[in-house]
């Protein structure tokens, strides 16, 4: 709720040296959003409406700044964070970029980076233009043919890379929408969607001249990037005049077909933007975002061409260290709320399991890219420090409680040694029998009470002298029946011994329990997000797939055989690999249980994974 409170701030600037810098107050508002983000970023020429469709998705009329003059009214990149109408627990990001081509900046350089910087950031890019598609808006769009050469997706090339593939897993669904549109949307006499308007000015020409090579470049680049496209045409939302107040106007006297196509627009992002990933189907929280932003807008300072693969280990660098004192800040919190010593060992296990498991949540949710658990065992390894902590503090409450009862319940008898009541004939079975009467009431008043046997026993064995001085001074009892007392005693000396040692094992067994559970707790929620990054690096090849197929069958159409047969062998070599990934799933899940487990026997003494059983419920539960 109070994300809707935040109005447009601006993310990325220029310094005076004209150089790209993260806004402080903006990261600040991205750290603080733990939920997946569904980015949105539109760019375009300037003065080409492109806010206005910000401000529509954000619901609102006013938001990111319309301007009403020739000049650019945004500069560099403005983000709007508004909870996401449609997906529950998601933050709808909206990104509005500086306008592209404005020739009082004289720096086509920054405006290249502002569209990489929106390619790389989104997981949605609206490119925005006025009037129709035709050769000379897509010559505009000269940026989209400039992005292998400003974005790397692997820090170095294998011999049999493939830029088309790599750079569609990652990049962003693409919509075209087009402004004061006026053509009627026909060909060859038959009506056709706007998407198929799109398609259509997508086709190539044959040919390998200059000229045509020219033509077809942002063509092929646009069917080659970006495996899901969408156009949507708008007409003129108003007349010139009512144009210059598009805030101040009202849905009244807007164009109703203007209105429709703007809901159309709006529908179909909220129905179908899906969270910002980067490689392996790792969705990003705006945590995550935040850093990524920063990683990008410092390579670009530091003269370095952005890099997704070098992106992913920085930010896993940055991410799991915060992950783990976060995770660890949750399970104190949370453990505070309900303490209040001395607890039954249940209720402080179950205090535990409750703290542990949102700390593990927080954790997951945090940390990024920890590919080999170090990061969430070690929270796991914090996490038993403090829980051994909190019983042993426990442990020494509950000492120190039952004591107090203890010296209460007993203090007739120790006023009775004092004074030497006992030390008479007949004095031995008096103080057995008070003995024995003392110890019930004791027992009674901390039957439920942790180490009261523990204690007990320590104040027994204090007495044991204490009873063969008195048995030794009573001259009722013969030889015999004295030898006969201290064999007893020796025999409940040791049944004590037996209830002590068996509270322990009590409290051994609820630790080794414990254990288990924080076991289970950890590799429940490691493998739900390895289940759901695998899941989304499928969705994400099989969207590449059908992209590729579709464009295989276009060139064939269009008599492109040559370009057909490379992307046939593109196709394969995609199917090889979907395979190849889909097999080693299991076999990398698998592994991850087996080493999170052995770890885990060195972060929770006494623990052993194999003979919990649990393995094989966990893997069931995936496959």
């Amino acid at each position: 709720a109070c994300l809707g409170k935040h109005e447009p701030i601006c993310l990325i600037s220029s310094d005076h040296e004209g150089r790209l810098c993260v806004q402080k107050k903006a990261k600040t508002i991205l750290e603080g959003i733990t939920q997946p983000v569904v980015v949105v970023c539109v760019v375009g020429l300037y003065r080409t409406g492109k806010s206005y469709l910000m401000n529509r998705l954000a619901g609102q009329q006013k938001g990111f700044a319309l301007g009403s003059t020739i000049e650019s009214k945004t500069k560099g990149i403005w983000m709007w964070c508004v909870p996401h109408p449609t997906k529950a627990d998601h933050t709808l990001v909206l990104l509005d970029t500086e306008g592209l081509g404005d020739v009082d900046k004289g720096d086509e350089k920054h405006d290249t980076w502002i569209f990489c910087l929106a390619v790389l950031l989104s997981s949605t890019l609206v490119y925005n233009s006025l009037g129709i598609i035709d050769n000379n808006a897509l010559e505009k769009l000269h940026y989209v043919t400039e992005l292998t050469e400003n974005i790397r997706v692997r820090a170095q090339r294998g011999d049999d890379h493939n830029d088309s593939v790599e750079f569609m897993r990652v990049f962003p669904s693409f919509i075209w929408t087009v402004r004061d549109f006026t053509l009627e949307l026909r060909k060859e006499g038959q009506p056709i969607t706007a998407n198929q308007y799109l398609e259509s000015a997508l086709v190539l020409k044959p040919g390998n001249s200059p000229k045509i090579e020219q033509f077809n470049l942002p063509r092929r680049c646009l069917r080659n990037f970006f495996a899901e496209r969408q156009c949507f045409v708008f007409p003129r939302p108003a007349g010139d005049d009512d144009l210059k107040r598009m805030e101040e106007l009202s849905e009244a006297e807007l164009d109703a077909r203007f209105l429709q196509r703007a809901k159309e627009f709006c529908d179909y992002v909220f129905s179908s933007a899906k969270p910002k990933t980067v490689t392996g189907g790792r969705i990003l929280t705006g945590t995550v975002l935040g850093s990524l932003t920063e990683v990008y807008v410092e390579a670009i300072r530091s003269g370095r061409i952005p890099c997704l693969e070098n992106a992913v280990e920085t930010l896993a660098q940055i991410q799991n260290g915060r992950a783990v004192e976060q995770g660890l800040e949750v399970y104190r919190s949370e453990v505070f709320k309900y303490l209040c010593f001395p607890l039954d060992p249940a209720e402080l296990s179950d205090i535990h399991a409750q703290a542990e498991k949102k700390a593990v949540e927080v954790f997951i949710s945090t940390s990024f890219n920890d590919t080999e658990q170090k990061s969430q065992l070690e929270l796991m390894r914090q996490i038993q420090t403090e829980y051994e902590e909190l019983c042993r503090q426990n442990q020494e409450e509950c000492v120190h409680m039952c004591r107090s009862k203890l010296e209460c319940v007993f203090a007739p008898l120790e006023e009775s040694l004092d004074d030497g009541s006992f030390m008479q004939p007949g004095g031995y079975q008096d103080y057995r029998d008070t003995l024995k009467r003392l110890t019930k009431e004791y027992r009674q008043r901390t039957h439920t009470q942790l180490m009261s046997e523990e204690v007990l026993s320590q104040y027994l064995k204090e007495k044991e002298k204490f009873a063969k001085s008195i048995l030794a001074a009573d001259q009722c009892l013969s030889k015999a029946e004295q030898e006969m007392e201290v064999e007893q005693l020796k025999r409940e000396a040791l049944e004590q011994k037996q209830k002590a040692l068996e509270e322990q094992n009590r409290l051994q067994e609820q630790v080794f329990r414990d254990q288990q559970n924080t076991y289970e707790q950890h590799m429940h929620n490691l493998l739900e997000r390895m289940e759901k990054e695998h899941e989304r690096a499928r969705e994400d090849n099989k969207r590449v797939l059908e992209a590729k197929l579709k464009e295989q069958e276009a060139l064939l159409q269009q008599g492109f055989q040559e370009r057909a047969d490379q992307m046939k062998k593109e196709i394969e070599s995609l199917n090889r690999e979907m395979k190849k990934e889909g097999e080693s799933e299991r076999s990398t899940i698998s592994k991850v249980v087996d080493t999170v487990g052995t770890a885990a026997a060195l972060v929770l003494p006494g623990f052993v994974p194999k003979a919990v059983g649990f393995v094989a419920s966990l893997l069931s539960r995936f496959f």
